[in-house]
Order: C-alpha cells, then sequence, then structure tokens
C-alpha cells in the first residue's frame, strides 16, 4: 500500500522532500503533481524501477517515450547535446513551464537510455517536482497518468488518484489538484521547431 504524503507547494517541507527522495533511491514509484497533470516517476538511474513503471504502462522499457523531469536547465548538457543558441535561448524562455522539449540525446545518459536518439526534458513550474529532483540529485523519469475512459477527476484529485494506485506505486503526493491538459510537446532536435502535441504550453515562446 502507498504512502500518501501531504506537501505545500508554496513551501515544500523538506523533510517530507526527504522522505519521497528515499523512495525514489530505493527504486520506488511516486505519482507527484507539475504545472500540468500528475506525473508518474522514478529515478532515472534505476533499472528495475524503469521496468516496473514500463509494466504499469503496460509498453517495453526500451520503447517507452517518457520525458526527464529535471531541476533547471543547468545539467542539460549532461542529457541532450547539440544545444545551439537559439533552442537554448528557447528553452530560457519557457522553462520553468508547462512544455517538454524533445532534444538530441548525450553520450552520458544511464545504460538504459543510451540508445536513444533523442529525450524529451520537462522543468515543470512546480516547486514540489523540481525539490524531489534537486534531492535526488538526477532527474525523474516521468509519465503522465492517464486513464482509460479519461475520466478527468482521477488524473486532477490526489485522492482519487490515490485509491486507483496504492497498489500499483510506491508513494502518492497530494500537492493540491492537479491540472487536467497535458505539457505542449515541441520538438527541437531538427533544423526547425515543430509542435508535436498543443497542451497548456503557450506557442509564443517559440
Amino acid at each position: 500500500m502507498a504512502e500518501f504524503i501531504r506537501i505545500y507547494e508554496e513551501n515544500p517541507n523538506p523533510r517530507e522532500v526527504e522522505r519521497v527522495v528515499k523512495i525514489l533511491r530505493k527504486g520506488g514509484l511516486v505519482i507527484y503533481p507539475t504545472d500540468t497533470v500528475y506525473g508518474l516517476g522514478c529515478d532515472f538511474t534505476n533499472s528495475k524501477a524503469l521496468e516496473r513503471l514500463a509494466r504499469i504502462k503496460g509498453i517495453k522499457a526500451g520503447k517507452a517515450n517518457w520525458s526527464f523531469i529535471c531541476a533547471d536547465l543547468s545539467n542539460l548538457s549532461d542529457y541532450a547535446r547539440q544545444i545551439d543558441t537559439p533552442t537554448f535561448k528557447i528553452l530560457k524562455r519557457a522553462l520553468p513551464g508547462p512544455y517538454t522539449f524533445i532534444l538530441p540525446g548525450s553520450n552520458q545518459l544511464p545504460k538504459d537510455f543510451k540508445k536513444r536518439k533523442t529525450v524529451g526534458i520537462r522543468v515543470p513550474d512546480n516547486q514540489i517536482a523540481r525539490a524531489l529532483v534537486e534531492g535526488l540529485g538526477n532527474p525523474i523519469v516521468s509519465t503522465s497518468i492517464r486513464d482509460e475512459d479519461d475520466v478527468l477527476e482521477y488524473t486532477t484529485d490526489p485522492e482519487l488518484i490515490y485509491e486507483k494506485w496504492n497498489k500499483l506505486v510506491d508513494v502518492v503526493i497530494d500537492g493540491g489538484y492537479g491540472n487536467n491538459v497535458g505539457s505542449t510537446v515541441i520538438d527541437l532536435s531538427g533544423a526547425e521547431p515543430e509542435v508535436i502535441r498543443q497542451g497548456k504550453g503557450d506557442l509564443s515562446i517559440l
């Protein structure tokens, strides 16, 4: 049975954040708030946790389109390569914010991601998500929690999320009601930015 931990976004309690970080370090799966929908994630260096995540989503770990939740842009060169000035300017304008950017993957990615040509990077405008990444010291691999029947309450109300997921994950963070619109996905790996999915993020940043 998962733990249900309340954390306030305005001022995340360091002790509660550390509790969740310890679970992530041990290979736990965590449902946590972002600036869009609630995310389901794990430590991106933990192979067993990644396999568990893929199993829950019903996909093969090697083929999953995960995104990396980062605390800021400072470590971007560890995960993405060939970031030219125009690309960096877009990232700087947009982040933190409700965007997922697809970038060329670097050679320094953990072994589970070595074959990736591209990676999806997120820096959510949510202090809880960023505090978890800072505490962990590396990104959280993340996917959104979506329901087959698209009942919106499941993705927005932490108590309903807990009811549905408490036997599958290790922690559900109650960070208040979530949003039910996903991030805007923009591919920056080619010559020109390409909008893959229009979500919560505004396209005026391009």
